[in-house]
């Protein structure tokens, strides 16, 4: 695990470029407190903050590969894990009789890249960012995991092309690239709807990022070429009359397959724990590898907030050692600054805040923990996704009909039963749906937003993707378009950036792709019943998970922000946010104060809109006023446990 920095230079590399290149390795030094260094040939520089998993003494970085007759001609940095490394090993030595020189994971990469080209990327069980510097063809590949679980960004510019995991650093980097720093407003109307900011877009219009599931060869003087090895596709099967059994011990085989080689690694793994399914299911069958896991979860005092008494009561029952970090409001609204310079890019989920604590107090245990992140958008586990079968009387309709039951819900009033599902009925999926996050309309939008474009909508964002799934049941749909908009956009980027803002490696078994070889066969049917979501994963965890877990409702690490944000908590903080942002030319902040004031005399609940807000004025007061000076201290715990 490490946290990436890189510059491919349009010309040669000097030595003011290779030590700007290492300055600005510190605005990454928490995902890598172990080791920090650059190295550099003539026309590229790698730097690294490493995090010493698997063969700690060791797959130093830039680690350095080859043929016999050139044993150097590669130079590998490295973000992430790959476990299927040994696997991989074993195959490139029968088949080409590769030489593995350390016992970590990194050398299977070159030898598969070497090997087998690009094509080995697919063949890669883990969750990665790296970069292959090959000092023969003077050619870099850069590639990311099929899922995005680890982050990538991108700068362009007459100097050269940068890549690293936090964009913070970038920035320090855009003069030596030749670029601005200049904000995209396009982007901005994207995050102001989706509540984070769609890849491939930053909010700095100078900085991309390259996609989940995507590599790109990179030349001195040339633009990136991208291109795409991983497209996750739902070949729904029906399942065989009787032979329904035989599919959830499927489920089941290949999940506790992927939970063991999760559990590879050469320092104690803990796991998350929350009431649910997921995070139950990934610590359940990883006690079986390890009897002394320990477990984690975070909790609110306010009542009803809380899966902390779930939680402990899962932990006894499956034998694990459990801690739980309460999270009062001080805590709350002390941390915000902070979690949003390890953010990079605005996410308005008032979840990452509590993530924020439990990785803290887990990294004092733990090195490496288990999550249950991706198991929704796999097996069919949220909400929204039986709306097919509550909107199915609409599709009887003609189409006009249905167009004048969406103008008729215009009329009524915001907050009356039944105006969303006479608004939705009148949408077709495409129109309707673009992920879990919906906060703003288009007339909200016009009230807040000074440079608000109608022409700008989500559809820019989803619309490319619908175009691959055309003729999916609705629900495989559904799933397929957070697979590249939610997941990516907002829980991968809070699981991997919370966790890395505390040194800490978080690992998503779910997130696997032969786990997904199996989830993307299952049926709507099994996916989605009146009474339940993800029928078939709960199915087949049934001798898994304990009882009182197994069909509990979605939670999650639910926060009180609609009661803080009306109450002495929050509400004072807010109008102190809104007052001294210097967003102006952005955003109506007279209109945002009324929201906030309809919000506290409980006129409507603003709580979502208003987080995303407040949210994106603390982001720009660190990284365009810089009026926000959040206190980011150095590693200080031990950074071997």
């Amino acid at each position: 695990m490490c946290g990436l920095l890189g510059f491919l230079t349009a010309d040669v590399a000097t030595d003011d470029v290779v030590q700007q290149v290492y300055d600005a390795l510190q605005c990454g030094r928490h995902r890598g407190p172990d080791e920090r260094g650059t190295w550099h040939d003539d026309h590229v520089i790698l730097g690294f903050n490493r995090l010493s998993i698997i063969d700690i003494e060791h797959s130093h970085q830039p680690l350095f590969w080859g043929p016999p007759e050139n044993p150097e001609r590669y130079a590998l940095a490295f973000n992430g894990e790959i476990y299927n490394y040994l696997e991989l090993r074993e195959q490139l030595t029968a088949e080409h009789r590769a030489r593995f020189h350390t016992e970590g994971d990194g050398e299977s990469i070159v030898a598969a890249y070497h090997f087998w080209g690009t094509e080995a990327f697919a063949r890669l069980r883990g969750m990665f960012a790296f970069a292959i510097w090959d000092s023969e063809t003077k050619q870099m590949v850069i590639a990311r995991d099929p899922f995005g679980i680890k982050p990538l960004f991108l700068a362009t510019g007459p100097n050269g092309t940068a890549y690293a995991s936090e964009k913070k650093s970038l920035l320090e980097l855009l003069p030596a690239l030749g670029l601005s720093d200049e904000l995209d407003v396009r982007a901005l109307e994207h995050y102001t709807v989706l509540q984070y900011v769609p890849e491939p877009e930053s909010l700095h219009a100078n900085i991309r990022r390259l996609e989940s599931g995507c590599y790109a060869t990179l030349s001195p003087g040339e633009q990136p070429r991208p291109k795409r090895y991983f497209e996750p596709r739902f070949r729904v099967r029906p399942f065989a009359a009787g032979g329904e059994d035989k599919r959830y011990r499927e489920i089941a085989e290949v999940l506790e397959d992927s939970v063991a080689k999760h559990m590879r690694a050469d320092v104690t793994v803990g796991s998350f724990l929350s009431g649910g399914i997921d995070s139950t299911a990934i610590a359940a069958l990883a006690i079986r590898h390890n009897p002394n896991l320990l477990t984690f979860t975070s909790a609110f005092e306010r009542e009803g907030y809380s899966e902390a008494d779930v939680a402990a009561e899962t932990a006894a029952a499956i034998g694990a050692k459990h801690y739980i970090r309460v999270v009062s409001p001080e805590d709350f609204a002390n941390a915000i600054p902070e979690i949003v310079w390890y953010l990079d890019d605005p996410v308005a989920d008032p979840a990452l805040v509590p993530l924020y604590f439990v990785a803290k107090e887990a990294r004092k245990h733990v090195k490496v923990v288990l999550s249950g992140e991706g198991s929704d958008e796999l097996f069919g586990g949220y909400t929204i996704y039986r709306e097919p079968l509550s909107l199915k009387p609409f599709e009887y309709l003609p189409r006009g009909v249905r167009r004048l039951a969406g103008r008729l819900s215009e009329r009524i009033p915001e907050g009356t039963r039944g105006k969303s599902l006479l608004h939705r009925g009148s949408l077709t999926l495409e129109e309707r749906y673009y992920g879990n996050a919906r906060s703003f309309n288009d007339a909200q939008l016009r009230a807040v937003l000074r440079d608000f474009r109608p022409e700008w909508t989500h559809q820019d964002v989803t619309a490319p993707i619908y175009a691959r799934s055309r003729g999916w049941d609705p629900v495989a749909r559904m799933q397929h378009l957070d697979l590249f908009t939610w997941l990516r956009g907002d829980i991968l980027v809070k699981a991997d950036k919370m966790t890395m803002a505390n040194s800490l490696e978080l690992r998503v078994p779910f997130l696997d792709p032969e786990v997904f070889a199996v989830a993307e066969q299952i049926p709507f049917d099994q996916k989605i019943t009146k009474d339940t979501t993800k029928y078939a994963l709960r199915k087949a965890l049934e001798t898994i998970v304990p009882p009182h877990v197994l069909h509990r409702p979605k939670l999650g690490f639910p926060v009180p922000l609609r009661h803080w944000l009306r109450g002495p908590e929050l509400y004072d903080w807010a109008a102190a946010q809104i007052a001294d942002s210097q967003t102006d030319h952005l955003l109506d902040k007279t209109a945002i104060k009324l929201m906030l004031d309809q919000h506290r005399e409980g006129i409507l609940d603003h709580s979502r809109r208003l987080w995303t807000l407040l949210v994106f004025m603390i982001w720009h007061g660190i990284f365009v006023e810089n009026r926000i000076k959040p206190d980011i201290q150095e590693p200080t715990y031990p950074v071997r446990l």
